[in-house]
């Protein structure tokens, strides 16, 4: 378990990290927040779900409210480097599924509502898992309190 916790907290990363996680970490929160909160000119998870169904992604509310979950709080642990490497898989499963299921029929580019952007963001968050939070990062924080901690 305990070596679990190491791979899933180390990272030999430094500012690349960083760069990546928090813009990445705004966009996924923000879009989050529009599927779950109706922030930012979104449709809230009623719209949301009833959008979803219609796309065969049912039951429909339910579908919203994992996928608005994902990026919000998966955008949020993005941010502030909190168990990165967890939060950028279940941020790439959520864009995994965007990008097959609801963009894929849709060409390339994002005027066409293509691929385009869901498989950035795909290719940010599956960086992330490889990368990880990086040394400014909670991660770091948490590793490193960790290893006082049991030294003491």
């Amino acid at each position: 378990m305990k070596n679990l916790i190491n791979k899933t907290l180390v990272s030999s990363a430094g500012l690349e990290a960083i760069i990546l996680r928090v813009p990445i970490g705004l966009i996924l929160a923000a879009h989050g927040g529009q599927k779950l909160f109706a922030w930012f000119g979104g449709y809230g998870l009623e719209g949301t779900g009833q959008w979803m169904a219609s796309v065969g992604l049912n039951p429909g509310l339910v579908m919203a409210l994992l996928a608005g979950s994902a990026e919000f709080f998966g955008g949020v642990a993005l941010i502030m480097g909190l168990l990165t490497r967890p939060a950028a898989i279940i941020s790439a499963m959520t864009m995994l599924v965007a990008l097959f299921w609801v963009h894929w029929g849709n060409g390339f580019f994002l005027d066409t509502h293509g691929i385009e952007y869901a498989l950035a963001l795909l290719s940010a968050t599956v960086a992330l898992i490889f990368i990880g939070g990086g040394q400014y990062s909670l991660d770091a924080l948490i590793k490193t309190t960790r290893v006082e901690t049991k030294d003491d």
